[in-house]
């Protein structure tokens, strides 16, 4: 197959999703087409065993999701049939008062996941979901739709969190989070890893390094399976977006890390990891990929109080200039053909900001902003993975800020398994010139085992960097509460993830004034 026919093979397959028709029969998932299974199935075993979750609410709907896995580690356990799944959304966890419900089907082309996407809800409204399939029901669910667009909301409760490694550490950090009961959770990528299984780790992957379609899935569901991680999916909305564990490592656009890995090869294995990603997350039809191609960048409103942009930081960008790793700041870093967003998502990022009307506009990616030096003295040594790698591309962008004057700039940001609150200058090299946004970066929840509160370096790197307000390498996650006047994020954390009961503790908090940029220790 040359490259024109896997292109067009693509959009087939993907055309098929968006009319309902089952892909089994397409030689790309390679199956048999077989009867679609009735409402009086009897499962011998849960298939709920995934959990729910919601996600991309809007004023007036929301994406309500599941997938029926009753053998969930071998490819789910269900024959290549289409099940109908009954769904009820109510005002009340007794489902006393149910306002709509309807069947969606659960179809093996897409992993038996379900997507409901409701719509003709009351704005700023919560609601509880649940699921039937056969005789089985799954737990309840608890969403809510954003507020009118033309409310401003009192406050907004927000937590964002990255990078959770299932080897590595359990995800205590959820349990707190759920406790906190917010509005909205952002997880700004590396939801599951990748890597094959090793012993002597807190808990061990199944199966080898994933590259097919069903390894992916099985990947998916070992995470899922947390009871941690089920419960807060099923207490609020979620804004998922990717950044390279959920495909490969280091990966930038079409380019893998390994030498030596052709392009139909890697695009074959991102087209299984971009498939799997949209069945295990509540996303909306958009997002549906064609093969190794998924749009999900997106926007969500929260009223006039915060315009939240959600970028992709992975798919579109050019290859880690300089060999990738610390490099100073000196060819292709410098190149201004270099892009991290890709030509077509900074032109909609930027058309998005400048028509917002929030107090607030927020974005929410994957890699730092803030132009870190990781080298003492005067040799000056930046990550060609994060924006530093792309200087060009992020002066443009935060010069756009300024010059635009976008209301109240935040950016979230993963990746790092560190905490970092960053003043973001349009030129790093004029430290006392004013912050023209304030970016918050999140820890992991469990990547990279237990933390410490200052990593060794911690004082020099503080030093060499002045924009740096704030460093920790614990994990946990960062809780936000934004209102018309001020945005606060307090660093959440737990002290260990090698086993249960980490308690929580606040190891900082750092407030925004609305209408000045910069982050003061509040």
């Amino acid at each position: 197959m040359n490259s024109r026919q896997f292109q067009q093979h693509q959009r087939t397959r993907r055309q098929a999703i968006l009319s309902g028709i089952s892909l089994a029969a397409l030689p790309w998932l390679g199956q048999q087409s077989k009867a679609t299974a009735g409402f009086s199935h009897r499962f011998a075993d849960n298939p709920f065993t995934l959990g729910v979750a919601s996600g991309d609410p809007s004023s007036d709907g929301v994406v309500l999701w599941t997938r029926l896995a009753p053998d969930p580690l071998n490819g789910g356990g269900l024959p290549p049939e289409n099940f109908p799944v009954r769904w009820e959304l109510a005002e009340d966890d007794a489902f006393r008062s149910i306002v709509q419900s309807g069947t969606e089907l659960a179809t093996a082309a897409l992993g038996h996941s379900v997507h409901v996407e409701v719509r003709g809800l009351q704005p700023d409204s919560w609601y509880w979901f649940r699921f039937h399939a056969g005789d089985a029901v799954s737990r309840t669910g608890r969403t809510r739709t954003m507020p009118a667009a033309d409310a401003l909301p009192e406050r907004l409760k927000l937590c964002f969190a990255s990078c959770q490694h299932y080897e590595t550490g359990l995800f205590t950090a959820y349990e707190h989070m759920a406790a906190e009961n917010p509005d909205l959770v952002l997880h700004l990528g590396d939801y599951i890893y990748e890597y094959e299984g090793k012993d002597n780790r807190v808990r061990k992957h199944s199966g080898p390094e994933i590259t097919t379609l069903e390894h992916y899935r099985n990947r998916y569901a070992q995470y899922r399976m947390d009871p941690q991680l089920q419960t807060m999916h099923a207490l609020c909305p979620w804004l998922v977006v990717w950044d390279d564990h959920e495909f490969d490592n280091n990966c930038a656009g079409a380019i893998s890390e390994e030498k030596g890995v052709s392009s139909a090869d890697f695009l074959l294995r991102r087209a299984n990891a971009y498939q799997a990603y949209y069945e295990n997350m509540p996303l909306r039809k958009p997002a549906i990929p064609a093969g190794p191609d998924m749009l999900l960048y997106r926007t969500l409103d929260y009223g006039r109080l915060a315009r939240i942009e959600m970028l992709d930081t992975r798919q579109y960008r050019s290859d880690q200039p300089n060999g990738d790793g610390l490099k100073p700041l000196t060819g292709a870093a410098l190149d201004p053909t270099t892009t991290m967003l890709g030509e077509q998502q900074e032109r909609w990022l930027l058309q998005e900001l400048s028509t917002s009307k929030s107090l607030w506009n927020v974005l929410g990616q994957q890699v730092m902003m803030g132009r870190v030096d990781r080298v003492p003295g005067a040799d000056r040594k930046f990550s060609m993975d994060q924006w530093s790698g792309y200087d060009v591309a992020r002066t443009r962008l935060l010069a756009a800020l300024a010059e635009r004057k976008i209301a109240n700039p935040i950016v979230l940001t993963g990746d790092i398994h560190s905490n970092w609150v960053n003043d973001l200058l349009t030129d790093f090299d004029r430290p006392n010139d004013p912050a023209v946004a304030t970016e918050f970066v999140c820890t992991s929840i469990s990547s990279g085992g237990n933390g410490v509160q200052r990593a060794a370096g911690h004082a020099l790197l503080m030093s060499e960097n002045p924009f740096v307000k704030f460093q920790n390498s614990e994990r946990g996650y960062v809780s936000c509460e934004v209102t018309p006047k001020e945005w606060l994020s307090r660093y959440q954390v737990v002290e260990y993830v090698d086993r249960p009961g980490a308690p929580l503790v606040t190891r900082s908090a750092w407030a925004v004034e609305a209408g000045r940029a910069g982050a003061k220790q509040a």
